[in-house]
């Protein structure tokens, strides 16, 4: 189909431990030792990783692409002999999906913050594999931590995860899910920070959310970004948005006349575009925009 590499599905510390507590409560009633409880955790634990090594080898058999796998962590202990597997599976390379909501009012910015350097400097010495950092934008200084974040020996940088968000069912009262998959709208907050910050660190960038046509991947290119990834238009449209994407690309390339991408990623950053104050404006003024 053209797709220059696969980033699995990640595996979510947390719905494992959904799953532990779950088996542990069913059992409760036929198990009553301390060492029962300990068994079905392990068990169910090495069930789930188990299946996304398989996953792995599977997935590393059938194509002739990259497989990147993919980990939400909570915890930097959880994860460091799992990221060993990962690389003993086959896997190209690993991306920690690491998210910590900022809700908390008894943790300070530096001690959530300080949770991301844990992870990825532990897994880091681990395994010989490249390791990326999929992170979100609720820093309290964005271009602060991603900088020293790239400092710690990352190879890439992935802007940026989508949550889930919640909402609420007025009639059954209860919170619910909404906007499962990404719209086209929502390129501009990952293109507005590809491209303020694809010229200050230290490791390559992966643009991600809100891609979902050849302009889109165009657009974050020139923005800096090395690589981007999509999943909700194949979600909508199947596979085959991919060649069209591609042929879109070359077409794009062609008017311009660049004979690779090289030739203009990071064209339009905010170190080497003509009105880089573009991407700071955080209020609509459309004279400072630039925009007629």
């Amino acid at each position: 189909m053209g797709a220059g590499a696969v980033v699995l599905k990640s595996l979510f510390e947390e719905q494992i431990r959904f799953q532990i507590n779950h088996s542990v409560s069913q059992s409760q009633s036929i198990y009553s030792y301390p060492e029962a409880e300990d068994y079905i955790g392990n068990y169910t634990k090495e069930s789930n990783v188990s299946e996304y090594l398989d996953l792995i080898r599977k997935c590393k058999s059938s194509v002739s692409i990259p497989i990147i796998a993919s980990v939400n962590c909570v915890s930097s202990i959880e994860w460091t002999n799992f990221a060993q597997k990962i690389q003993e599976a086959g896997a190209d390379a690993l991306e920690l999906n690491i998210f910590i909501l900022p809700s908390d009012p008894k943790r300070n910015s530096e001690q959530n913050e300080q949770v991301y350097f844990d992870i990825a400097m532990a897994i880091i010495k681990q395994v010989s594999i490249p390791v990326a950092l999929k992170i979100s934008y609720y820093f309290s200084s964005l271009t602060n931590t991603a900088l020293k974040l790239s400092w710690t020996g990352i190879k890439g940088m992935v802007l940026f995860n989508r949550f889930y968000s919640p909402d609420i069912d007025i009639d059954k009262f209860e919170v619910t899910s909404s906007n499962v998959l990404s719209s086209p709208d929502e390129i501009s907050t990952s293109l507005r920070w590809v491209a303020m910050l694809s010229d200050r660190l230290h490791c390559d960038i992966s643009a991600s959310t809100g891609v979902h046509d050849g302009e889109g991947v165009i657009k974050q290119l020139l923005a800096g970004a090395k690589a981007v990834q999509i999943t909700s238009c194949l979600y909508k449209n199947g596979t085959g948005v991919i060649p069209e994407m591609l042929k879109f690309i070359e077409a794009w390339m062609d008017k311009h006349g660049f004979k690779t991408t090289n030739d203009f990623i990071g064209k339009m950053s905010f170190k080497e575009a003509n009105n880089p104050a573009a991407y700071e404006r955080v209020q609509f003024m459309k004279h400072f925009a630039g925009i007629e």
